[in-house]
């Protein structure tokens, strides 16, 4: 079992072990597997950085992030600078379908819009432009709409997640309605939880994942 100060140390410290982060920058609350993240860091990339360190931390159930992006003189750029940088990025990613993209920029927030095949194509896309200079934020509003209307086989999913190391996937429900998945259960980490959603969204068909998975950790309460 871990106690609320026993999960803050190991959040500190795993932000401690990122090398571009400054542990100073970011504080951290824990309140029964609930970690709230605050503080100030120059750029998104340190902000998505510290979000990933602490979601693969044994016993972090959810994240409330509060960290604000303030950007050092040298990294602002105008709107119109970063759109014509991600137009660029999402070009030069082979992965990506960038006709289908449309990219707002609005007070260094990003937007993609659009409709792809797959998932894989939408998370390739924010991933090509995360790292931009000048960016604050990043609103993903690509939506899924496969060629394919066939009903997604459920067992094809089950198997997928049989297959996972990291996954008990006895403890998992799948659900399928037309296009739509459904993830029901327990799981023991926020890793696993999100794993359980990437797999089933791979599945050929998925317009949509609802990942209704919980996290279950002891916790010595303080």
């Amino acid at each position: 079992m871990k106690s609320n100060e026993k999960l803050q140390q190991d959040v500190q410290d795993a932000l401690k072990w990122e090398p571009s982060l400054h542990a100073a920058e970011i504080g951290v609350i824990v309140k029964e597997g609930v970690v709230t993240l605050t503080g100030t860091v120059d750029s998104y990339t340190k902000k998505l950085q510290a979000e990933h360190a602490t979601r693969n931390v044994a016993g972090v159930q959810a994240i409330v992030e509060k960290i604000e992006v303030k950007l050092s003189s040298s990294a602002v750029k105008s709107d119109e600078d970063i759109a014509a940088s991600a137009l660029s990025a999402l070009r030069n990613n082979w992965s990506v379908p960038d006709r289908d993209i449309r990219v707002k920029v609005e007070k260094g927030w990003l937007y993609l819009e659009g409709d792809l095949q797959w998932n894989y194509q939408r998370d390739a896309a924010e991933r090509s432009v995360e790292d931009l200079t000048g960016v604050k934020g990043i609103i993903n509003n690509l939506t899924i709409k496969a060629h394919s209307h066939d009903k997604v086989e459920q067992k094809l999913v089950e198997d997928a997640l049989q297959r996972h190391w990291s996954i008990n996937a006895d403890h998992i429900k799948v659900k399928v309605s037309g296009t739509n998945v459904t993830l029901t259960g327990r799981v023991g980490s926020l890793y696993q939880k999100r794993e359980a959603a990437r797999i089933a969204w791979k599945t050929p068909g998925v317009y949509s994942v609802d990942n209704k998975l919980e996290v279950e950790y002891d916790y010595a309460l303080a």
